[in-house]
């Protein structure tokens, strides 16, 4: 018998979203994808799909990104918040196709939609994803007031995820040379707070000012190696090329993405990869798999040195699996 996927709760949602803001893109993906099937309403629909849509695009899948921004049209004519989000998540969407015109009248409708009573530049960071489609059409002073602004809002209310992110932002639409040290203010406003996607993004644009500014650093090459050790596990491909590209500019070998070590293995390793990132022993994914344990250990051995970890407790992230 078929059962009917119950419909989704707010804190469903809201697991997801503190999962994307975490950066854990891979858990938060297969949460995303429940949440938002079944009976659900306006409000609940727009933060689930537009959680669901940024995940797509930082994987670089424009093409369900598409089919996710579709479902979003419709909640684009709701009033306040709801209409609001939508708006910006199609925003976002115009962003990576490169249509910035169409992005800019996303963005500074989903804040008109908003008005000043509603207006949350934490939750609906519209004057952000304004300002930097606005720099990619060369209208700087228009971005670069919209980023200021948005800063200053984000500083008297936002979290230190929301002024990092809003430093981000301006480092971007900088012209005056300033744009190193908003990157590493940046950087700073996430000691202690859990977000590696954004990190990641912070380290990258870190790492390619540095070069642009003196040529190879081994600060430089550092960032690169932290970012693009996340956006490898998470497949994240828009930032792993970005990083890859940067890494080949400073001389430096581009390691395997996730992707490319999971596919050197085995059928049996992969199995057994698996049963052991779930929790299994070595024993009991002997029985599974119908061999000795002396093989388990041996496809497990080689495992790790394909994937470059050391053991079994670096399995549940490299492969993705939920803790």
């Amino acid at each position: 018998m078929l059962v009917e996927p119950h419909p989704p709760t707010s804190d469903e949602l809201l697991t997801s979203r503190d999962l994307l803001r975490a950066g854990r893109i891979t858990r938060a993906l297969r949460g995303l994808e429940t949440a938002v099937t079944g009976d659900i309403d306006p409000a609940c629909a727009a933060v689930g799909l537009a959680s669901l849509l940024e995940c797509r695009l930082a994987r670089g899948e424009l093409a369900l990104a598409g089919r996710v921004g579709d479902r979003l049209d419709p909640l684009t004519e709701q009033a306040g918040r709801t209409g609001a989000i939508a708006g910006h998540a199609l925003g976002e969407l115009a962003t990576a196709r490169g249509e910035n015109e169409s992005a800019v009248t996303r963005y500074t409708h989903a804040g008109a939609l908003l008005g000043a009573d509603l207006d949350d530049s934490e939750s609906v960071p519209w004057r952000s994803g304004a300002a930097l489609a606005l720099t990619r059409l060369g209208r700087h002073r228009e971005a670069a007031v919209l980023a200021a602004q948005h800063l200053e809002l984000v500083r008297a209310t936002g979290s230190s995820y929301a002024v990092a992110h809003a430093l981000r932002t301006l480092a971007a639409t900088n012209a005056d040379g300033g744009r190193l040290r908003l990157l590493r203010e940046a950087r700073a406003a996430l000691i202690g707070v859990v977000a590696d996607r954004l990190a990641a993004q912070i380290e990258t644009d870190l790492a390619v000012l540095l070069t642009l500014q003196g040529g190879v650093s081994d600060e430089a090459v550092a960032l690169l190696r932290s970012a693009e050790e996340y956006a490898g596990r998470e497949d994240l491909f828009p930032l792993q090329q970005r990083v890859r590209r940067m890494l080949e500019r400073l001389g430096e070998q581009p390691r395997r993405i996730r992707s490319e070590s999971l596919a050197s293995l085995t059928a049996t390793e992969q199995k057994a990869a698996r049963l052991a990132a779930d929790g299994l022993t070595n024993r009991e994914i002997a029985a599974q798999l119908s061999v000795t344990v002396k093989a388990v250990e041996w496809h497990l051995s080689h495992v790790y040195r394909k994937l470059g970890i050391r053991s079994r407790t670096s399995l549940p992230d490299t492969l993705g699996v939920p803790a």
